[in-house]
């Protein structure tokens, strides 16, 4: 892999793991489905004018907008509003990885490899001791929001394998004006006008900022570079850099929120993210992947 694309890979897991401490952050200033909502917005608006139509069938650009947009997205933030750390979040979405090869085989009717049930085995085994771990701060009902939202994004997952984006960008970027009318009705419904227009009555620069760099840096940035990396490699070796994303995201949560991390979250962590390496591990080298294959988990953050 040419030197300059292995940082920009890297770059991209920074970027996306240091983007749930910026949610966290944001979470302050805005009900979480109106901040969802809003960065969509920016992610979308003027991008969709410029970029032109996303080049698949409309029906996987809503139902990836509706699944992965509201849905999942709906589902971390209110799960990080009601309590889930952001270092904790960072890690416990990434069992996406799990549900995505689950729903393959359900759905698609795929053989999962030896490597990838003993990786979601110790994976699981992972999850188990985060939510049997006593000393987290985070409410129980919280994190099961957040692993709700994992879920989605292995739904949204198996959609686009079946989309086939050419153009990762352009996809996500049409997928995120899909989002944005269903959050604001959610917002409306569940938060109150009151609540969303103080919000905006008395955003500050950092509830600009948290929206500017979800909207611009996480998503443009992030889903562009990353979609270029898989239109140069094949997915298996561009795949492994999504594993640094809950280590950034909770290096980040501990130097900038304080997010201690106690052994039995440690152990948690190392075997989730173990498990995860056992899922892209082959014997050989496989063939050319589409770019579809592991977007939008890194494919596809936050």
């Amino acid at each position: 892999m040419n030197p300059r694309h292995v940082l920009l890979a890297v770059a991209v897991a920074i970027v996306w793991g240091v983007n749930f401490v910026v949610i966290e952050v944001g979470l302050q200033d805005f009900p979480p489905l109106l901040f969802s909502a809003l960065r969509f917005f920016f992610a979308a608006v003027p991008a969709v004018f410029i970029l032109g139509k996303p080049r698949v069938a409309w029906r996987y650009v809503i139902a990836v907008g509706l699944v992965l947009g509201v849905a999942k997205f709906g589902l971390l933030f209110v799960g990080m509003d009601h309590g889930a750390p952001a270092g904790l979040s960072s890690l416990v979405l990434q069992s996406q990885v799990i549900f995505t090869l689950l729903f393959a085989v359900l759905v698609l009717r795929e053989r999962p490899r030896k490597t990838q049930l003993l990786g979601i085995g110790i994976a699981c085994a992972g999850m188990v001791l985060i939510v049997i771990d006593h000393g987290l701060a985070a409410p129980l009902g919280a994190v099961a929001l957040v692993i709700a939202a994992a879920a989605c994004w292995g739904v949204s997952n198996i959609v686009t394998r079946h989309a086939k984006p050419q153009d990762t960008l352009r996809f996500m970027v049409w997928v995120s004006a899909v989002a944005v009318v269903p959050l604001l009705l959610l917002s409306l419904l569940t938060e109150g006008a009151h609540d969303d227009l103080d919000a905006l009555g008395n955003i500050d620069l950092t509830g600009i900022g948290a929206i500017g760099y979800l909207s611009f840096v996480a998503t443009l940035f992030g889903f562009g570079a990353w979609g270029f990396l898989l239109r140069q490699y094949d997915a298996s070796t561009v795949a492994p850099f999504s594993l640094l994303v809950p280590v950034v995201g909770m290096a980040a949560a501990w130097v900038l929120r304080g997010e201690a991390v106690g052994p039995q979250q440690a152990i948690a962590a190392a075997l989730i993210i173990g498990g995860m390496a056992c899922t892209v591990i082959r014997r050989r080298t496989p063939r050319k992947a589409d770019s579809a294959e592991l977007m939008p988990a890194f494919t596809r953050t936050d």
